[in-house]
């Protein structure tokens, strides 16, 4: 399974946020929007990611003050990316060396996409359970 097979699934719907908009705004919007991660973006230009993790760093760091900083001030800039043709074992050794929750789907040098350790796992969980159906069928009717 593909990347671009969980994007089929899930929908290509990207949210986004302004990196001039402050740290309480993108959280009322990831709540809003029932995700953890925002596409930090303006015009047409990736600038990095903020999660609900980035977040909370920065009330760690700054205290309540973080709630009027800027999205710029505490996202990742540096966001780690697949491409669509990407497999689902390739994401989840990114996400683990990077330990990271959130990837970036790049194709053509255009964001497509976004992908979260839950939507690899659940997607790799089909896919065992395919395989397994398939294994027991064989072997019932090998018997």
């Amino acid at each position: 399974m593909s990347i671009q097979n969980i994007l089929d699934r899930k929908g290509g719907e990207i949210f986004t946020i302004a990196p001039t908009a402050t740290v309480t705004t993108a959280a009322h919007f990831m709540r809003a929007r029932g995700v953890a991660a925002l596409v930090v973006k303006s015009a047409d230009i990736m600038s990095g990611l903020i999660s609900e993790r980035d977040i909370v760093h920065a009330i760690s760091q700054h205290g309540e003050r973080a709630l009027s900083m800027s999205v710029s001030d505490v996202m990742t800039r540096n966001a780690v990316t697949v491409a669509p043709g990407d497999s689902l074992k390739r994401a989840m050794t990114l996400m683990t060396n990077h330990r990271l929750r959130h990837l970036t789907v790049i194709a053509d040098g255009k964001l497509v996409g976004i992908v979260s350790i839950g939507d690899v796992v659940k997607y790799r969980l089909e896919d065992l359970e395919a395989e397994s159906s398939v294994l027991r069928d064989a072997y019932i009717a090998a018997h």
